[in-house]
C-alpha cells in the first residue's frame, strides 16, 4: 500500500538512544535520562485540583469550542498585557491549541501550499523542520546557533533569514523563527526581533515565532515576545505554550497569539478539525494563568540549579560547554576526541558505556550532528550521578 507525506520522513534517530536506554534498564542498570525534553516538575497544585473539580462536572463533559472558552482567551491576553506591554483582543487576536506542536502544524497548512516556501532554523526541533513539507511546501534551512569551531561564534539568525530571501525563488512567504531555541539554546534581544519585524513589513512576509520557551530563562533575564515590537500584530504570529512555563506538558495547552487574519485563518480550519482541548483542560488552565501567574519563577529556580550542576560538573571533568540563557536544555558539542564519531555514535556510548541519556545532535537536523542535547529532567543529585558516570565511562574525555 503506498502513503502520502510519510514516506519522505526519515527514522526517527531518537528512538535509538531509547531503545538502548531501555535494554540497560531491563538489564537492571542505572541510567540518569538526560534525553528526551519532559519536564518532571510537577503541574501547579491549582490545576489540578481546578481540573479534578471540573471534570466531576457532567456539563463540561460535551463538546467545548475549537477557539478555546472565553476566560481562557480572556486569561493569556491578561498574562500578555501584564508580562509584555501587548494588548490583544480575545476574540481576534488569541486562539487556544492542542498544544503548540498541533498549533503550527495546522498554521502551515493555512499559509503554506505546494510551490511555496518557508525559512526555517537549522538545527531545530523536528516539526518546525517537518510542518512545511506536510503542507506540501519547501522547507528552506538557516543556520542558528554555534558555528562550527574552526569559525568560532554563533549564526546570525535573522541575518540569515534575510539573505535567503533575497537570493531564493520563489520568494518564502513564512518566516519560522524561536527564540529562546530548542536545541541550541541560542537567544534573541528585541531590537533584532524588531529588526525582522520591519524586514517582514515591507516585504508580505508572515513571521511565526514558536515561543514555548518564553518564561524559561536564567540569571535575571527575560526573553522578548516578539509581540512587543512595533507593527508586530501586521506580520507575526507567536505560539504560546503552558507547557514549559507551568509543567504542563500532558494537559496539551497553548495558544496562537497576534495578527488577527492568520488567528482568523487557523480558527477556520480549526473548526472543521477538532471541538477543542477537553473543557476541565481549558478551565483548569485558565484558573492557573490567573492564580499561578508566578508558578514559572518556581521552575526556573530548578532548571537554573540543574544547569548550574550539569554545565560546573562538566567543566571539572574537562568538557566545557556554554551556559544557556534560556530553555530547559544544555546544547553541548561532542568533545574533540569524540567528534568524528557523529552524535548517534557518541550518544550510544553515553548509554552503553555511562548510563547517560541524551538526544543525538542530529535528530535536529544535519547541522547539529557535533552536538547532543542534554535535558534538565533530574535533579541536582541525578545530574551530579551523570557528571560522575561520565568521567567514569570517558575518563579520556580531556585529551
Amino acid at each position: 500500500m503506498e502513503f502520502r507525506r510519510i514516506p519522505g520522513l526519515p527514522p526517527y534517530v531518537f528512538t535509538i538512544i531509547d531503545s538502548l536506554k531501555s535494554e540497560a534498564r531491563r538489564a537492571g542498570r542505572d541510567i540518569v535520562d538526560l534525553g528526551f525534553g519532559n519536564p518532571d516538575i510537577p503541574s501547579p497544585q491549582v490545576a489540578v485540583e481546578k481540573l479534578a473539580e471540573a471534570a466531576r462536572n457532567s456539563r463540561n463533559h460535551r463538546y467545548s469550542s475549537s477557539r478555546g472558552i472565553p476566560k481562557l482567551r480572556e486569561a493569556i491576553a491578561t498574562r500578555y498585557r501584564t508580562q509584555y506591554g501587548v494588548h490583544l483582543d480575545p476574540d481576534r487576536n488569541v486562539l487556544a491549541t492542542i498544544g503548540a506542536k498541533e498549533g503550527f502544524s495546522h498554521l502551515m497548512w493555512v499559509l503554506l501550499q505546494p510551490g511555496d516556501a518557508a525559512l526555517v532554523p537549522s538545527p531545530s526541533y523536528p516539526i518546525h523542520i517537518w510542518g512545511p513539507y506536510f503542507a506540501g511546501a519547501d522547507a528552506r534551512q538557516i543556520p542558528i546557533g554555534p558555528k562550527p569551531e574552526a569559525e568560532g561564534g554563533t549564526h546570525d539568525y535573522v541575518s540569515g533569514v534575510m539573505n535567503a530571501w533575497d537570493y531564493g525563488w520563489p520568494k518564502p512567504r513564512v518566516v519560522v523563527c524561536s527564540f529562546p531555541h530548542n536545541p541550541t539554546t541560542a537567544t534573541v534581544e528585541k531590537a533584532e526581533l524588531q529588526r525582522l519585524v520591519d524586514w517582514a513589513l515591507e516585504r508580505d512576509v508572515v513571521i511565526v515565532h514558536d515561543f514555548a520557551y518564553a518564561d524559561v530563562a536564567f540569571d535575571g533575564w527575560r526573553p522578548p515576545s516578539i509581540l512587543e515590537c512595533d507593527g508586530a500584530l501586521e506580520c507575526a504570529v507567536e505560539l504560546y505554550s503552558m507547557t514549559k512555563s507551568f509543567s504542563m506538558a500532558g494537559w496539551r495547552m497553548a495558544f496562537l497569539l497576534g495578527n488577527a487574519e492568520v488567528v482568523g485563518a487557523l480558527a477556520k480550519l480549526k473548526s472543521y478539525l477538532d471541538y477543542g482541548a477537553f473543557q476541565p483542560v481549558q478551565i483548569a488552565a485558565t484558573v492557573t494563568l490567573n492564580e499561578a501567574s508566578e508558578y514559572p519563577v518556581e521552575v526556573n529556580a530548578t532548571y537554573q540549579a540543574r544547569r548550574d550542576a550539569l554545565c560546573d560538573g562538566l567543566a571539572r571533568i574537562g568538557w566545557d560547554v556554554g551556559r544557556p540563557r534560556g530553555t530547559m536544555f544544555v546544547w553541548a558539542r561532542i568533545p574533540e576526541r569524540y567528534r568524528k564519531l557523529g552524535s548517534i555514535e557518541f550518544a550510544t556510548r553515553l548509554v552503553t558505556e555511562c548510563d547517560v541519556a541524551t538526544s543525538p545532535g542530529i535528530g535536529f537536523g544535519p547541522d547539529g550532528d557535533e552536538f547532543v542535547r542534554f535535558a534538565l529532567i533530574e535533579n541536582e543529585q541525578r545530574v551530579a550521578q551523570a557528571v560522575r558516570q561520565i568521567r567514569r565511562g570517558l575518563p579520556d574525555l580531556s585529551g
